[in-house]
């Protein structure tokens, strides 16, 4: 029977997105196919532990809740809309233009991520949709409570329902204005499964950052000439091939300058090194570098250096006084504060750190900056409370083993 129910949480992982978005391409509602998703899933834990796990467990989810979301069809529909149910139960067509890549879940993505809903309602739509992520995650990766977000993401539904927004990859004349969000979300979808925050979630989920990558390449594949597609690309990339070394037999968080080198994956670095000299190239050529492009070139410095102790240092804050420039978040902004630390001293990075305070209260990572730093200047009770915060705000069970561990390590 836990054999049976692992197999269903694995089959949810990689099938949610697939049957979301073959359900959403034959009938054309969100609601609908998330519904009827959910019910499959439901139904293949109560059935599998005691029939056995199919042999081909998408497909029966796949066929499972396309039969749930005729069963609702059904339901709702009334004597006048007989001509709109037969069409929904036996049109196996797409409602609509598939665009130039035959994918379900780029088109579901782009579906997500219309310019018409605010860019909030597109990630947590995606994360949800696409990703998987249940509406607890989601919230707590926004900070914001689970009940706020259930109804941020069905007033999204129902934005695209009223709206009528296609289910398809834009025509060529609109890829570039919508590409932006589609990346942005991306990249959201990729550092959750790269530290995954669900209570009970594996601590990396590498079903997101495969799928995150692999929507990557498509989009690049429509957009070759995007510079920030290729920085994306390189950014995934380049943290992917660190996986390996992420996370230590003890499920403990293994920070980067104490990963095995020897054990990240080469092929994905030369990979990524050779997007981000391209895009050096533009920049040399007066092609102003964007975010993500940014971002890859920090990583490129971290990947380059055979032993953490050569890392350089100095371009990697030069990196960073360019990203404050593009997004003076609080986010990049404590980011920088690690690079300082390692030219200036613990001393005035904290002094940052500190600043940064009244917007990053609730960030599990800024209370473990803080503590690290106050741990380095020999402030132990300090650094102890500073853990304590993280420890408590940190929804990674291998970032909290890693925090525990140093808290305690503390005299």
């Amino acid at each position: 029977m836990t054999d049976a129910r692992e197999a269903v949480t694995r089959a949810h992982r990689e099938e949610w997105a697939r049957v979301v978005a073959a359900l959403t391409r034959r009938f054309g509602d969100l609601d609908i196919a998330e519904e009827a998703a959910a019910e499959a899933f439901a139904t293949a834990v109560e059935r599998w532990p005691a029939d056995g796990v199919p042999p081909s467990p998408g497909a029966w989810l796949t066929t499972t809740a396309t039969r749930k979301a005729i069963d609702r069809i059904r339901r709702e529909n009334n004597r006048d809309d007989k001509q709109k149910e037969a069409r929904m139960v036996h049109d196996d067509e797409p409602p609509g233009p598939l665009g130039v890549i035959d994918d379900d879940r780029l088109r579901l993505i782009f579906t997500c991520c219309h310019p018409a809903l605010a860019v909030e309602a597109r990630v947590a739509l995606t994360l949800r949709m696409v990703g998987g992520l249940t509406v607890r995650e989601i919230a707590r990766a926004f900070l914001v409570a689970e009940t706020a977000m259930e109804r941020r993401i069905t007033r999204a539904k129902a934005k695209i329902k009223a709206a009528r927004i296609p289910y398809r990859v834009p025509s060529a004349e609109d890829l570039p204005a919508r590409v932006s969000g589609v990346l942005a979300v991306l990249f959201l979808v990729f550092n959750e499964g790269y530290l995954a925050t669900g209570s009970g979630a594996a601590p990396v989920r590498d079903d997101l950052t495969a799928e995150a990558i692999r929507l990557t390449r498509l989009i690049r594949a429509l957009l070759p000439d995007d510079g920030e597609v290729a920085g994306l690309l390189a950014l995934m990339l380049l943290i992917e091939a660190r996986r390996p070394a992420r996370v230590s037999a003890s499920g403990e968080l293994v920070p980067l300058h104490e990963q095995d080198r020897g054990a990240w994956d080469a092929a994905l670095i030369a990979e990524g090194h050779r997007l981000v000299r391209e895009r050096l190239a533009a920049a040399a050529a007066g092609v102003a570098p964007g975010r993500y492009q940014i971002l890859a070139a920090i990583n490129a410095v971290h990947t380059s250096a055979r032993d953490g102790r050569d890392t350089d240092w100095s371009q990697i804050l030069a990196l960073y006084d360019q990203l404050v420039r593009l997004d003076p978040s609080p986010i990049v902004a404590l980011n920088r504060a690690v690079a300082v630390a390692e030219l200036d001293g613990p001393e005035v990075a904290l002094a940052a750190v500190d600043r940064l305070e009244q917007r990053l209260a609730g960030y599990h990572a800024f209370h473990a900056t803080r503590a690290d730093l106050l741990r380095r200047l020999g402030r132990g009770p300090e650094s102890r409370a500073a853990y304590d915060k993280a420890i408590e705000l940190a929804g990674n069970t291998a970032e909290t083993a890693y925090l525990t561990r140093r808290r305690d390590q503390l005299r």
